[in-house]
């Protein structure tokens, strides 16, 4: 598939905007076929990348799964007791039993775990909204206080379903192996070979271990993903929901909606992944598009200008700078304790910023530039120190690489994704533009985790008449914000909305957008947008 660009014309302008679409035409028949790295201090989610219960608690053995059920046999619910949370889970749970594979007549009984949480409303709508989790890998679980926060729940049920693979489902594909790789490659370069290596070998042997445990990981997909959403409906006996999805959750809701369109009222994406689009040159596009919104914010605000000139050349400089000659510190995490050694290179600059963040707020980001060029890198050191702490068997990176090696990675050499680096930054090293942020080696990765290729049933556009509503936000280097108005093109009666100063997973950042999720699920045609016109990004970090 050739990769898809938007046009300048395609882009959101600096300001909050919303366009919407309410053309009517003759119904497109659905087309066939077929991050946890998320700081609970912070509302944030990692999304694409890197992150007594019903599945086995992390670093537990995995307790095999019921085998079945045969073929034509219905998924079912079966109730049962919340998952064991920080937070206790306000309502009731159970869990989902469904195929393993379902194109193969013998296959295993997998559970992915659910919780409904009642409406806030003493008079609720019939129609709940069923969330989808970002990653793929995230813990869905995790995000039931940011949504109840977020008043998602204000005058509906919420149900919220782990994905198959995820945190509290069985199996659950966690890789403590990858965990603690990541945790020791603080202290490396971020690019170099040695590096890959051991992320690679890392993998394997979590590869070599689930599918021991019997896992089959060709099964781990978008398309299983979106037919347990199908199946829980009908095993809840709900006629009619809607769906609310961000970041991994888009594409998987994008999916859903197109192969499994009946009973679903309504659609909203925030953070978006086309399917037809995502891939590993893809995430350049976001990165640039992010990084060049808060360079341009930071214009905008006459104290950043002043302070911070021409960040775009002062960032290139500065990856240059450590790609050559790597900085090696030792510092304390950001919440304390013990010092860790960590390297400061060129490509490790780079995910800092697009992490979106989880480790640099946007706030930050001039500040913690011109620091470095000054010979201060602490602050950044410090966000990088935060790796070497990782929650060790939360996020299910198994769910994550049999998504991206199936979907995302097949039908582009290196070479493209290196072109794709180069137009994004054709200032910065081709060794740090040979790797998509957040998804280093991943070609490497992919060789030893062997799944098959599933772009030609995944990479396709969803056309539907039904009401979606759609968020974006101007900072996002994730998902860089011009997505979401490009997935809208094939979506006629949808509204997008840019929210400007905020990153990836934009309702739990900014009260307006949580006022409009909340308004378009009662008038679906017809959201009340108008907040966004005055919604700025928030003053930036001013240093001496």
């Amino acid at each position: 598939m050739a990769e898809q660009n938007i046009g300048p014309d395609d882009l959101p302008p600096g300001r909050g905007t919303v366009s919407t679409v309410r053309r009517r035409t003759a119904r497109i028949p659905l087309s066939g076929g077929s991050h946890r790295m998320r700081t609970r201090t912070a509302l944030v989610a990692a999304g694409l990348a890197v992150l007594g219960a019903l599945g086995p608690t992390p670093g537990s053995a995995l307790s095999p799964p019921a085998e079945g059920p045969r073929p034509g046999h219905p998924a079912r619910f079966v109730p049962g007791p919340c998952p064991e949370t920080p937070e206790p889970i306000p309502g009731r749970c159970g869990f989902l039993e469904v195929p393993e594979n379902r194109t193969r007549k013998k296959t295993r009984t997998i559970r992915t775990a659910v919780a409904i949480i009642p409406a806030a409303s003493a008079k609720p709508a019939a129609d709940p909204v069923v969330f989808m989790e970002g990653g793929p890998g995230g813990d869905a679980i995790g995000a039931i206080p940011f949504l109840i926060a977020s008043q998602v729940n204000r005058d509906r049920d919420l149900i919220v379903m782990t994905q198959r693979g995820a945190l509290h489902s069985q199996p659950n594909l966690a890789c403590p192996e990858m965990d603690r790789f990541n945790a020791t490659a603080v202290a490396l370069p971020y690019d170099a070979p040695s590096t890959g290596r051991g992320l690679v070998r890392a993998a394997k042997q979590c590869r070599d271990r689930l599918t021991a445990e019997g896992s089959d990981l060709t099964a781990y997909n978008t398309t299983e993903n979106a037919a347990d959403f199908a199946d829980l409906r009908k095993a809840l006996g709900i006629k009619k929901w809607n769906v609310y999805g961000y970041s991994y959750g888009t594409d998987l809701g994008l999916t859903y909606l197109r192969r499994h369109p009946q009973g679903i009222r309504t659609l909203a994406i925030d953070s978006v992944v086309p399917p037809q689009t995502v891939s590993l040159p893809w995430a350049w596009d976001s990165a640039q598009e992010g990084i060049n919104a808060i360079f341009a914010a930071c214009e905008a605000q006459p104290a950043c200008e002043s302070r911070y000139p021409d960040l775009s050349r002062t960032l290139t400089r500065q990856v240059r700078r450590l790609e050559a000659n790597p900085l090696t510190l030792t510092v304390p995490p950001p919440g304390g304790g013990t010092p860790v050694k960590v390297v400061l290179d060129g490509g490790t600059l780079v995910n800092l910023l697009v992490a979106n963040g989880r480790l640099v707020p946007s706030a930050d980001v001039p500040a913690a530039l011109y620091e470095l060029a000054a010979g201060n890198p602490e602050r950044l050191a410090r966000a990088q120190a935060a790796g070497a702490t990782p929650a060790i068997g939360e996020f299910a990176h198994g769910l994550t690489h049999s998504v991206a090696c199936a979907e995302w990675a097949p039908g582009y050499s290196k070479r493209d994704l290196l072109e794709a680096g180069r137009r994004a930054f054709p200032g910065f090293p081709d060794s740090v533009l040979a790797h998509a942020p957040q998804l280093p080696f991943e070609h490497d990765l992919c060789r030893a985790w062997n799944v098959p290729d599933r772009t030609a049933v995944q990479r396709v556009a969803t056309h539907s008449e039904v009401p979606a509503l759609i968020i974006t936000g101007t900072f996002d280097a994730k998902t860089g914000a011009s997505w979401g108005p490009f997935a809208g093109r094939t979506l006629p009666r949808s509204t997008a909305v840019v929210v400007p100063g905020i990153t990836h997973w934009v309702v739990p950042q900014e009260p307006c957008a949580a006022s409009v999720l909340v308004s378009f699920l009662a008038r679906p045609t017809a959201p009340d947008t108008r907040c966004v016109a005055g919604v700025v990004p928030k003053p930036f970090t001013i240093i001496p």
